[in-house]
């Protein structure tokens, strides 16, 4: 089921990749005479409003969030990381600050901060601006779940015999730390990647669909599912539920990539 699951969201991403490739429209090209056009050899998915291809959108949107959410996640796990193993590994006052801070980022709902920061930022921004924006703020505002996994872990592999044996030997606790601590630390670092991305691409999703996300023209998943308001009424049904397929489906798949549960038979 794994291997299904990565094959599933590499090709989405390859998908995605070559969408302008794929299809003879870009997602901004406009055929104003056929507008809220239904699926058809021409537009698979139809048109919008606009006269947009639908499908060109769509694969431009899950561009942006697949990219991005992996992106973000790489950042988050690189602070989660550099904070919780230098937590764990010192210790004293400066694993003390370090969990102060990880509890209240904890204590406090993620979307919540992610709402008010990005509502107190400038909103007319350019498309790549709004997708910088939105990329640093997944990435500097979700590190704390996995600081603290990471500390967690930091702290029981500090008694391992390999840390003590290295320590006897008389390496320095910054080399043990990075050549022999980090490399066994790397399960966890991976499976807290495959954690965040999920997570990070319905923020993404749901702040796109506020309108704080990735600004228009350049679409997003969530700046797509906008439409879906208009599903009762329109008898494009497959272009404006695509969206929401293929968001749950990258979702899915990822929370496939998750090793089992101790105990889970």
């Amino acid at each position: 089921m794994k291997r299904l699951a990565a094959g599933l969201l590499i090709a989405l991403a390859l998908a995605a990749l070559a969408g302008e490739f794929l299809l003879p429209a870009r997602y901004d090209q406009q055929f104003r005479e056929e507008t809220d056009a239904l699926p058809g050899a021409k537009h698979p998915l139809g048109t919008d409003e606009l006269g947009r291809d639908r499908a060109a959108r769509l694969l431009a949107g899950a561009r942006v969030s697949l990219l991005l959410a992996p992106a973000a996640s790489v950042l988050a796990i690189a602070l989660g990381a550099t904070l919780g193993l230098t937590a764990g590994w010192f210790g004293g006052w400066w694993d003390r600050a370090v969990s102060t801070v990880i509890d209240l980022m904890i204590s406090v709902p993620i979307f919540l901060v992610l709402i008010t920061v990005r509502a107190v930022l400038p909103l007319n921004v350019s498309p790549v601006s709004s997708v910088m924006i939105t990329f640093l703020l997944l990435g500097l505002l979700g590190w704390a779940g996995s600081a603290r996994v990471i500390r967690g872990a930091c702290q029981t592999q500090l008694n391992s015999d390999y840390v003590l044996r290295a320590l006897a030997a008389g390496c320095s606790r910054t080399r043990v730390l990075l050549v022999h601590l980090l490399p066994n630390l790397w399960p966890v670092l991976r499976t807290q990647f495959i954690v965040a991305v999920p997570g990070f691409i319905l923020d993404e999703a749901n702040l796109s669909l506020l309108g704080l996300g990735v600004a228009e023209p350049l679409p997003s998943l969530g700046s797509l599912l906008k439409e879906l308001t208009n599903l009762p009424t329109s008898p494009n049904w497959l272009g404006l539920a695509a969206p929401a397929v293929l968001l749950a489906t990258a979702v899915g798949a990822c929370e496939f990539l998750l090793p089992p549960k101790e105990g889970a038979s």
